[in-house]
């Protein structure tokens, strides 16, 4: 495929997008973002607040990320003035690992359920509409994602959950940032392909899965995008 075909089908795969933001976002409030500050979340982003600034952006603060990561969400979040809220678990760090030990080496599900599932699924609970910057691409566990969904939280609260870059490719992601000047974390230059907390991120093991570098291959979801039982 040509530039030029590579350039007009991310332009028209932008324009979509667009049109689902404005629909959502003109005037109806209720409305969040949740971006992990990786490449599809910051691209969703930078869409969103060219519609409506102020759009709530929610970020899971587990108190395990990166450095690179906090750095990048700071400078972000700051250039590009963002309404960000940092989610912050019941416990801090210091206290949840003197109860419980390292728990994202004794039980990773504990630990992401303590740090993402239940902070994130509280705040959700406020919203009438969830934008997600899910892929099919990035995993298999993936693959059946829809672009537009109702999403059961525990207690039954159902919110819309909208997932606009759902066939998206990660070029067309790479490129559609490089063509709106979006700087991305540098974390991708060390080899990394799917970014998470420190402890439970490596560089992946299968290059044929971005996903493969994720709680040493004992699971692929942390939990946040798998709903309650119903």
């Amino acid at each position: 495929m040509s530039t030029l075909e590579i350039n007009a089908e991310v332009n028209a795969k932008l324009d979509h997008i667009r049109s689902i933001l404005a629909q959502e976002l003109t005037g109806k409030g209720d409305v969040c973002l949740t971006c992990s500050f990786q490449a599809e979340d910051v691209l969703l982003t930078k869409l969103a607040i060219a519609i409506d600034p102020r759009i709530p952006i929610l970020f899971l603060d587990t108190g395990y990320h990166f450095k690179e990561t906090y750095t990048y969400r700071d400078k972000i979040a700051s250039e590009w003035g963002l309404n960000l809220t940092n989610l912050l678990p019941a416990k801090t760090v210091a206290e949840q690992e003197a109860e419980f030990g390292l728990l994202y080496q004794s039980a990773p599900d504990k630990c992401c359920g303590l740090r993402k599932v239940e902070p994130l699924f509280k705040a959700l609970a406020g919203y009438r509409v969830w934008f997600t910057g899910l892929r099919k691409e990035q995993a298999k566990s993936r693959a059946a994602l829809e672009e537009r969904a109702l999403f059961t939280l525990p207690g039954g609260v159902q919110v819309l959950k909208l997932a606009p870059l759902a066939e998206w490719t990660t070029r067309d992601v790479w490129y559609a940032c490089e063509q709106l000047a979006i700087p991305l974390l540098p974390l991708y230059e060390r080899g990394y392909s799917s970014i998470g907390c420190e402890p439970c991120t490596s560089i992946p093991t299968d290059p044929n899965d971005p996903r493969s570098g994720r709680w040493a291959g004992r699971k692929v979801e942390c939990g946040i995008h798998i709903e309650a039982a119903r």
